[in-house]
């Protein structure tokens, strides 16, 4: 009889902590199909996203409100990136999604600088307005050969 309860309290507790990691597992997962109802998808064309990766941060005023989802190249040459962002956050259509970078050779990231335009992107619409990532090494030969005027 001894045996038995203890196997039951036993099992219960396993039951229990499967669960537990299975919830946990699901929260800090990339789950598409969970992420849908809390996310939505803005494209952004940029002449140069260069450094901007899968999975960068997309910020607005410093705080993270989503992720870049992929990158593409736009049948125009122009540098497509998709990202996915909070629900609860309201893009204005006269907003600027910029590249920028965390400190001198940090990671980059895209900030969104939000306008104040009545109406809002909705999801899978593309801003146009946007500020390309400055290319260092460029800036630097240019300046070291003369060129910058």
């Amino acid at each position: 009889m001894h045996n038995s309860r203890l196997e039951i309290f036993v099992g219960i507790f396993l039951v229990l902590g499967l669960l537990a990691f299975g919830w946990l597992a699901l929260q800090l997962g990339e789950i598409p199909w969970l992420n849908a109802g809390r996310t939505y998808v803005l494209n952004a064309d940029f002449d140069n996203i260069s450094g901007v990766k899968s999975g960068a941060e997309v910020q607005i005023a410093g705080v993270v409100v989503g992720t870049v989802l992929g990158l593409r190249l736009t049948d125009d040459g122009l540098a497509e990136a998709s990202l996915q962002i909070d629900r609860k956050i309201k893009v204005p259509v006269d907003s600027i999604a910029s590249v920028k970078s965390q400190g001198i050779i940090g990671d980059k990231y895209i900030q969104i600088t939000l306008g104040g335009d009545e109406e809002n992107y909705k999801p899978g619409d593309t801003i146009t307005d946007t500020e390309s990532s400055v290319d260092l090494e460029s800036l630097i030969s240019k300046f070291a050969f003369g060129q910058v005027k």
